[in-house]
Order: structure tokens, then C-alpha cells, then sequence
């Protein structure tokens, strides 16, 4: 049965961040609010999360997971960028938007996408996620809590609750937070691709 904790949309209660977050170091997988829709998240260690994460999804290898970032500087851990691609993510985060990018070494073989090696990673702009990721230290691997032969995400904490009590650990619900995805904008060339076109303005990468 999952936890469920009702957090202050612009200011989160430490207390309860700080529970969640503890929980995540425990192998809690769950279910989390972002500046464009809910989420799915774990740790990065955390194989049994993942694998349920792609359980609830029906997601194949080729899924690109999302690791989100609390900062540009744990961001850069993570993924390689030339001094073009810095410049153009940088001036986008915090905000709506997924960078696929060549990975570095510390990102797990199981979270890259099997042929280009690729991973994608964001800097949310929401309160609740951003006080989320600096009480845990380490991006969350995350992906959008969009179910399977479903239109849309799910936008009410309550229903997520609901319908995955059984697999996930935890519900944070802070409202609403909209039913539009990221927009996807792939670097792995050097050269944008935009992949997806959501909540984030495009017109700065076409």
C-alpha cells in the first residue's frame, strides 16, 4: 500500500520532503509532481524501481528514462556536452524540456538506451521537485506516469493512489500539475532534433 503525502504546491514541508526522501534511499519507487505532468521515480541504484517502472508502463529497452537533475552542475555528471550544446541547455533549464544526450560513465548500462547510449536529462522548475531533489543529493531516474493505451497522463494524486496503490510505495501530491509532457529535444548528434513537442517552447531549437 502506498504512502500517501500532501505537500504544499510553492512550499513544500521539509518534514515530509525529508520522509520521502528517505524513503527513496529505502527502494521506494514513486509517484511524484513536475512542471508539466506526474512522474514515476527511484533512485539510481535502484534496479527493482526501475523494473517496475517499466512494468507499469510496458516500456521496451529502447525507452529513453529521464535522470532529473537539481542543478546544471549534477546534471553535467551525467551527460557529455560540447560547448554549443552546454549553451543551448543551459539557457533552457529550469523548465519543460528532456535532452537526450550521450552519457557518461556514471549512469547504469540499464538505464542507456542499448544502441546510441543515450540518456535523457532535465532540470524541472517546480517547488516540490526541486526541494525533493536537493534534500536526496542525486537525480531521480524518472519517466512520465503515463499509462498504458491511455491519451493522457493522470493529473489527480488521489486517483494515482487509487489505481497503483499495489505497486508503487509512495503518492507526493502537491495538485494538479498539468497533463502536457516535456518537449523531447535530442543532441545526441550535436545538432537539435526535436523528438516531441510539448509543454516546453520549440522555437528556439528549429
Amino acid at each position: 500500500m502506498a504512502k500517501y503525502f500532501d505537500v504544499h504546491p510553492q512550499t513544500p514541508q521539509a518534514r515530509t520532503i525529508g520522509t520521502v526522501a528517505a524513503s527513496l534511499r529505502s527502494g521506494a519507487l514513486i509517484a511524484y509532481p513536475t512542471d508539466s505532468c506526474f512522474a514515476l521515480g527511484c533512485r539510481l541504484d535502484n534496479r527493482d524501481g526501475l523494473d517496475r517502472i517499466r512494468s507499469i508502463r510496458r516500456l521496451d529497452e529502447r525507452h529513453h528514462f529521464t535522470l532529473m537533475c537539481e542543478d546544471f552542475a549534477q546534471l553535467g555528471q551525467f551527460v557529455q556536452l560540447d560547448n554549443n550544446v552546454f549553451r543551448a541547455v543551459k539557457a533552457a533549464t529550469p523548465g519543460s524540456y528532456t535532452f537526450i544526450l550521450p552519457a557518461t560513465k556514471e549512469v547504469p548500462r540499464r538505464l542507456l538506451h542499448p544502441k546510441k547510449k543515450t540518456v535523457g536529462v532535465r532540470i524541472p522548475d517546480h517547488p516540490v521537485t526541486r526541494a525533493l531533489l536537493a534534500e536526496l543529493g542525486e537525480p531521480l531516474v524518472s519517466s512520465t506516469l503515463l499509462l498504458p493505451d491511455e491519451a493522457e497522463p493522470m493529473t489527480q494524486g488521489w486517483e494515482i493512489k487509487e489505481r497503483l496503490d499495489h505497486v508503487l510505495d509512495a503518492v507526493v501530491d502537491s495538485g494538479d500539475c498539468g497533463t502536457v509532457p516535456t518537449t523531447v529535444v535530442d543532441f545526441s548528434s550535436g545538432e537539435p532534433e526535436i523528438v516531441r513537442r510539448g509543454a516546453g517552447d520549440t522555437t528556439r531549437f528549429e
